[in-house]
């Protein structure tokens, strides 16, 4: 925006509120027009080939537009590794500065290609693609609120009932007692405190070691719950009386799994987003402590 721009916004205004206004709205329409609109006119009988460089909780929240796009025929995704990533300085990422590696990408796949639509799940090198998921970050959108499964939809129109499952996995039966909980270092809502489950014998957690140390600091008893693969986590959180977890990977399984679940909501990124029955959301400790007396002790599975 040219410095001409802003006085005549100055001028135009009536207060600091609408400058500011007329500001952010001229940014809006000036990164609009440097997208390149991709083309809406989806093949159809031959499967469609998607292509997705982000985190893995972002592919999990991307299934819902693909079979929306695709319908009856088969997805083929394609990842492409490596994309640099810009993270919060103030947050330490698993993945460093980028937001889908090597081991993510062998991590997922199983996953992946466990789901009945799948037919491929590869790395994207020279294959050609139908449609890049990619590119809804390229749109002035808000990307830190509202729901990263809707983000896809501004771009791409269609719709799917994210009431409904869109993942499926082998409960782990194990776990068919256990609360199974998985926190990030990052999304933490600050004044949630977890040493409320040392009164529940079962509690195991998902996630990386670290995420693991922390947590057990709180919950001494807490059981680490290793898995081979995020096929294996889904089941263990498909397994669980119940699953808590704030905005991270495991979460976004448990979302599209519907299993009982429940969501710590972080105040300033509040852009995950519980739907369907067995979903509820917390962001204060009262209500956390409350939930997990619905959710677990007095819930019948």
């Amino acid at each position: 925006m040219n410095v001409f721009k802003k006085l005549w916004f100055k001028a135009k205004a009536d207060s600091p509120a609408e400058y500011k206004f007329l500001k952010h709205t001229e940014r809006y329409l000036e990164k609009l027009k440097k997208i390149n609109p991709p083309d809406l006119n989806f093949p159809a009988g031959r499967g469609i080939h998607f292509k997705h460089s982000g985190n893995c909780g972002d592919i999990i929240y991307a299934i819902p537009a693909m079979k929306a796009i695709a319908r009856d025929q088969d997805i083929h995704l394609h990842l492409f590794l490596n994309r640099p990533a810009d993270y919060a300085k103030h947050f330490k990422h698993p993945l460093g500065n980028v937001t889908l590696n090597q081991k993510m990408f062998e991590m997922l796949q199983p996953l992946v290609l466990s789901q009945p639509q799948f037919k491929e799940c590869a790395i994207l090198q020279e294959q050609k693609t139908d449609i890049d998921l990619d590119i809804m970050r390229d749109y002035p959108l808000l990307l830190d609120r509202g729901n990263i499964a809707r983000w896809y939809f501004l771009v791409f129109p269609g719709n799917y009932d994210l009431n409904k499952a869109w993942l499926q996995a082998e409960p782990d039966k194990d776990m068919q007692d256990a609360i199974v909980l998985a926190r990030s270092l990052r999304y933490q809502a600050p004044n949630i405190d977890y040493r409320i489950l040392k009164r529940y014998s079962k509690v195991y957690f998902v996630g990386i070691t670290e995420e693991f140390e922390a947590m057990k600091k709180y919950i001494p008893h807490l059981i680490y719950r290793p898995v081979k693969d995020f096929l294996e986590m889904a089941s263990v959180i498909a397994g669980a009386k119940l699953f808590i977890g704030n905005q991270s990977f495991p979460f976004s399984l448990a979302e599209a799994l519907k299993v009982n679940r429940m969501l710590e909501v972080y105040f300033e990124c509040p852009n995950v987003t519980v739907y369907g029955e067995n979903g509820f959301d917390f962001s204060f400790q009262p209500q956390f402590e409350k939930l997990i007396r619905m959710r677990y002790e007095n819930c019948d599975r």
